[in-house]
């Protein structure tokens, strides 16, 4: 979600976080709840002001929050239950309505977008992810209310299986026709009228569960109640019913993902309805020589239509350079206009500069050019105007400016002189996935200790939780 999404005087809702301290095994996972705020009431009891990096969003109010001791967090009382979605199901595709839609290979930032656009019935949403490996297990956002899990694939971010944990929430059709609804229930008999499975399942004796799998989508089971596992024989009919399965089984779990295999799925590349004009980075070399670095390359992927009107769109993809030193109208020809252009306050930090002019202010500040979806910053001389520094953004959950820039997939080199009789220089690489331990060991421990920005991230509840970045 960029910041221009939730910014602005004609907002109705803004995105909170509630954060709260789950019993769960290590490594641990931090949940964030996302609610919709509803207009201001004279009769309110309670305001809330989310202030981004460089954003601020209007004032908002809630009915005043129902407490729950027994799990330590506080929910809002928001207004009576929504109805219930009604979605259709694409397999290898999407999950979603006329409205919005849940794409497989979809940016996480867009995922949270239609659920902050649509707060008011998609509500008591949770995002779930490792705080200690955040690369070792998939970013999960929750829809408590609606049953469904959506599974961002950690490194890449982009949306990887789509999971209906929970039928009874959530209304669901097929090529328009619904197989999973308040009167219709998801049975076994129901799965095969509707999908026309011809195949037999696998049981899953550990979990009692039996999966029913297509390309891109698949059925889980709950056989508990049964005595012994279902067995196939082939002679006795055709389909389903080759399984020795009671009637009335009905479906536990849904998932839509790519390929044929649930466990070997990956998230696919962005969709072409996801770009809405916007450009991307699929890759960002840092180029340098013996020197130093010199600038940026960047692999960029775009919408572009091919010949003719009625010719569909496809994925371009196009590489351009910027160095330091270039001025802005190199930078706007090379990657197009920023999404927004930042000027800096007073330099709080110049006084740790050794300069004897740290105490003077400047007449101009420097000023950069935000490129959200490239995950970039390009930070431009207020006196020459020309390129001085690149900033290149992870986009780590639980990080102050987490969710504003897509994740950078940038690649540091670096000639690392080893020590000893025979003095070699090795070729080293940096990634967006580098630990902290690991540069040090190729660096070395800096001489002094960093300078530590504290910054303070409002709630509604008037509390402030402290990053450090």
């Amino acid at each position: 979600m960029l910041p221009s999404d939730i910014a602005g005087t004609g907002s109705s809702c803004v995105l909170v976080y509630y954060i709260y301290s789950c019993r769960v095994a290590s490594p641990p996972l931090l949940m964030l709840e996302l609610a919709g705020l509803l207009p201001f009431e004279s009769d309110s009891r309670l305001r809330s002001v989310i202030a981004g990096a460089r954003n601020t969003v209007p004032v908002f109010s809630l009915k005043k929050p129902r407490v729950v001791a027994a799990e330590g967090r506080a929910e809002a009382n928001l207004c009576s239950p929504s109805p219930m979605l009604d979605l259709e199901v694409v397999p290898e595709r999407s999950l979603g309505n006329e409205l919005w839609e849940f794409a497989l290979g979809m940016p996480l930032a867009q995922a949270i977008s239609i659920l902050q656009k649509h707060c008011r019935i998609i509500k008591n949403v949770q995002v779930l992810y490792s705080e200690q490996t955040p690369l070792s297990h998939d970013l999960i956002l929750n829809l408590t209310q609606d049953g469904i899990k959506l599974l961002f694939d950690a490194c890449n971010q982009r949306l990887k299986v789509i999971e209906v944990y929970d039928m009874s929430k959530v209304k669901l059709k097929y090529c328009g026709v619904h197989f999973n609804s308040q009167a219709i229930a998801p049975t076994i008999e129901q799965i095969d009228q509707s999908f026309g499975a011809t195949h037999p399942g696998v049981y899953n004796a550990a979990e009692q569960l039996f999966h029913l799998n297509f390309r891109g989508l698949s059925f889980s089971f709950q056989l508990d109640s049964w005595s012994e596992a279902p067995k196939y024989e082939p002679n006795f009919a055709h389909g389903l019913a080759s399984l020795q399965i009671p009637h009335g089984a009905t479906v536990k779990r849904m998932y839509i993902y790519t390929g044929n295999s649930l466990q070997d799925t990956k998230a696919p590349a962005m969709p072409v309805a996801c770009f809405f004009g916007n450009v991307y980075a699929e890759s960002v070399d840092v180029l340098r020589d013996g020197a130093g670095p010199l600038g940026l390359r960047l692999r960029l992927l775009t919408a572009g239509c091919g010949l003719g009107v009625m010719a569909d769109a496809k994925v371009r993809t196009l590489e351009s350079s910027i160095y330091f030193g270039d001025s802005c109208q190199d930078v706007l020809s090379a990657l197009g206009s920023p999404h927004k252009v930042f000027y800096k306050s007073e330099d709080k930090m110049k006084i740790h500069s050794p300069s004897p002019h740290k105490q003077v202010p400047s007449k101009c500040n420097d000023y950069f050019f935000n490129y959200f979806t490239l995950g970039v910053d390009i930070l431009f001389d207020a006196t020459t105007h020309l390129v001085k520094k690149f900033v290149l953004h992870t986009n780590y959950p639980g990080h102050y400016n987490f969710n504003i820039y897509h994740r950078c997939d940038f690649k540091i080199p670096l000639f690392i002189k080893t020590e000893g009789a025979e003095a070699q220089c090795e070729d080293c690489t940096l990634t967006t996935y580098s630990k902290w331990d690991h540069i040090q060991e190729l660096l070395g421990h800096p001489m002094e200790k960093p300078v530590v920005l504290h910054r303070q991230v409002p709630t509604s509840s008037g509390l402030t939780f402290p990053m450090i970045s």
